[in-house]
């Protein structure tokens, strides 16, 4: 089966505190995103990649490539105003049905077995997401308080979010909606059921500096 991952990466370098992009941060050795787009590589080199960027950054991650002689083939896209509108264009590059994958660039710590997870479920049941389960204790704040809330029915959502691609791309015909926080919410408003499988804990969206110093010394253990 034909295989695709969307690679979004039109994120700002804001809470970073940094001027660059926080996909072009460089951690051990070479940009954020080229992590990324390495470890789909390495789940299968026939994957056909697609990143979608900015517009007005398009021509610095070409820099980029070239001064790191970034090898790994793929396509550019160039993003929306959302990431609803950002997936869409990403979508748009792909002609033939198959599993198409959508992560976010900065998670350059996802595991292979995740990302295999999420392809063998979705080849068999038509879309998967991973998750973790919360370490930490939860409270729900109300107007008049707070009371402790039961972590064992919630779960952190994590990319890749993978799905086939014929349901996919009809599910990003409906127009934006402000609910459509991830793909899966896209897939969800057409009644479809998501499965859910299990993530890898390391698997965190880097945007903060302390994330940086995580990623640094865990991106060269990650199986």
């Amino acid at each position: 089966m034909k295989t695709y991952v969307i690679v979004v990466a039109g994120g700002s370098g804001e809470r970073m505190k940094s001027d660059i992009p926080k996909q072009f941060i460089e951690v051990a050795g070479k940009s954020v995103l080229m992590h990324t787009i390495e470890r789909f590589r390495l789940f299968d080199n026939n994957i056909e990649i697609i990143v979608v960027l900015p517009e007005s950054l398009m021509g610095y991650w070409d820099e980029l490539r070239e001064k790191y002689a970034f090898p790994v083939p793929h396509k550019t896209a160039a993003g929306g105003p959302t990431r609803f509108h950002s997936v869409k264009k990403g979508l748009e590059l792909i002609s033939e049905t198959g599993l198409v994958a959508v992560h976010d660039g900065v998670r350059p710590l996802v595991s292979i077995d995740t990302i295999a997870r999420c392809f063998k479920t979705a080849a068999g049941r038509g879309n998967a997401i991973p998750v973790v389960s919360p370490p930490d204790s939860l409270r729900m704040i109300s107007g008049d308080g707070n009371k402790p809330l039961d972590r064992t029915g919630i779960k952190l959502v994590q990319t890749p979010q993978v799905f086939c691609t014929d349901l996919i791309k009809k599910a990003f015909l409906q127009d934006y909606r402000p609910e459509f926080t991830d793909d899966a919410t896209v897939l969800e408003m057409m009644k479809i059921r998501i499965n859910l499988v299990e993530g890898n804990r390391e698997n965190i969206k880097i945007t903060t500096p302390e994330d940086l110093i995580i990623a640094e010394s865990l991106i060269k253990d990650i199986a």
